[in-house]
């Protein structure tokens, strides 16, 4: 499986806040990977350091193999991306937008352009910049996907959308990523739609990669155990992920259930439960 995308290595900092420390991960051809962390963790950071719209400090990033995305025109366009907050025209309609976006993307698809505007029941003649936060994610994603684009690069794409939106987007996406060169890296703090999607986690937490997994593997592999002092010192180091102490006992994420000494009973993991447990989160 090719990879779309490779981030190795890639460090930024704001004066003397390093927020980027050697973030590594890869997204594959066909892969859906659910990039999780608070506010500030560095989620958005990454993205801009990947789009070139802030400088990085040292790494590599790599969008369809090849480096310095701004002297690569052409591969632009086959980049998907929506923000948090809308970049369209504010006082264009949707039927002018679409206008416009045929002379700026040679691989515009009009036809796909107008079969999401209808599923995601947009008012055409209506100006983007009175929709709703909820309108301007669902327009912003059918942009992103109607220009023949191979990889989308959504960040909290589906905030601010109401439950049958989100099912609608989430379809969508879903749909995308079965075309032959396709993926999908997807911020999100709605962990059931990473759950419901994704193929892959990455989860960073202060600038640093705390897990990079195939989303089936962590399910069938990882646990939670609670053990005391000298039941911590018969793990296998080698597959503890994290741990945290709450009295005399300390949680432990593991990597592999089937190598944990005999009598320590591992406990199944939700979503939620290991994004909190990554983030710092309580």
């Amino acid at each position: 499986m090719s990879n779309l995308l490779e981030i190795k290595n890639l460090r930024k900092s704001y004066g003397d806040k390093v927020v980027l420390q050697d973030v590594s991960f890869n997204v594959p051809s066909g892969a859906i990977v659910g990039f999780i962390g608070n506010n500030g963790a560095g989620k958005s950071t990454t993205f801009k350091a990947v789009l070139e719209l802030i400088h990085k400090e040292s790494g590599t990033v790599k969008l369809f193999g090849k480096e310095n995305l701004n002297k690569e025109v052409k591969l632009k366009e086959k980049i998907g991306v929506v923000f948090d907050a809308i970049n369209l025209p504010s006082n264009l309609t949707i039927k002018q937008l679409g206008k416009v976006f045929v002379k700026v993307f040679d691989s515009w698809d009009q036809n796909e352009f107008e079969r999401l505007v209808d599923i995601f029941a947009l008012p055409r003649n209506k100006k983007v910049g009175s929709f709703s936060r909820g309108m301007s994610m669902k327009i912003s994603i059918a942009v992103a996907l109607s220009h023949n684009a191979q990889l989308l690069i959504l960040d909290e794409a589906t905030g601010g959308l109401d439950p049958s939106s989100r099912e609608m987007v989430l379809d969508e996406l879903g749909n995308f990523v079965k075309k032959d060169g396709c993926g999908i890296v997807l911020s999100s703090h709605i962990m059931s739609d990473i759950e419901r999607i994704a193929t892959h986690l990455v989860i960073i937490n202060e600038g640093k990669i705390t897990l990079n997994e195939e989303k089936d593997k962590v399910f069938e592999k990882y646990a939670f155990v609670d053990l005391d002092n000298d039941q911590l010192t018969l793990l296998n180091q080698d597959i503890i992920i994290a741990q945290r102490k709450h009295g005399a006992l300390f949680t432990v994420l593991v990597s592999d259930k089937e190598k944990l000494p005999s009598g320590i009973v591992a406990q199944t993991i939700t979503m939620e439960e290991i994004s909190v447990f990554l983030t710092g989160s309580e």
